[in-house]
């Protein structure tokens, strides 16, 4: 049996968060995290709270490639976030492949009819249910 991982898309001022089913084949979102990379807020108080709720056996963490395979700045970032949720959780980090992910998301919305100004409010999660479910896709045997 599989155990649950949790998928994030870090930015820098929100984390959407989803989580797996504990079989392993789908991904549904959780929340949306506020936080300020700025001031080195990540959000690990709400985060040790939804580890404690869910209890993932790894994180999966968007990695925001440029087109060309180069990682830039934001990827940079993004590995960042997972050095410290090792050092502060000490569950496993993987990355996954994130380009595309919140266009994707972005057109999923704008099909499901949500009106642009509640976009933002689930652009985040959904992002990292794509990143997870991506995951998920490509490593089940």
């Amino acid at each position: 049996m599989m155990q649950r991982l949790m998928g994030l898309d870090v930015g820098s001022v929100t984390v959407g968060v989803a989580v797996s089913d504990l079989l392993g084949y789908t991904a549904q979102p959780v929340e949306t995290i506020r936080i300020n990379e700025a001031k080195a807020d990540y959000g690990f108080e709400r985060l040790a709270e939804l580890v404690k709720a869910y209890q993932p056996a790894k994180f999966v963490l968007g990695l925001p490639k440029h087109m060309n395979n180069d990682e830039g700045i934001r990827a940079q970032a993004s590995r960042h976030y997972g050095d410290l949720l090792f050092e502060k959780f000490g569950i496993p980090v993987d990355y996954q492949d994130e380009r595309l992910t919140t266009a994707q998301a972005e057109k999923i919305l704008i099909q499901g009819h949500t009106r642009r100004e509640n976009r933002k409010k689930y652009i985040d999660k959904l992002a990292a249910v794509l990143i997870l479910q991506n995951y998920l896709d490509s490593h089940t045997l």
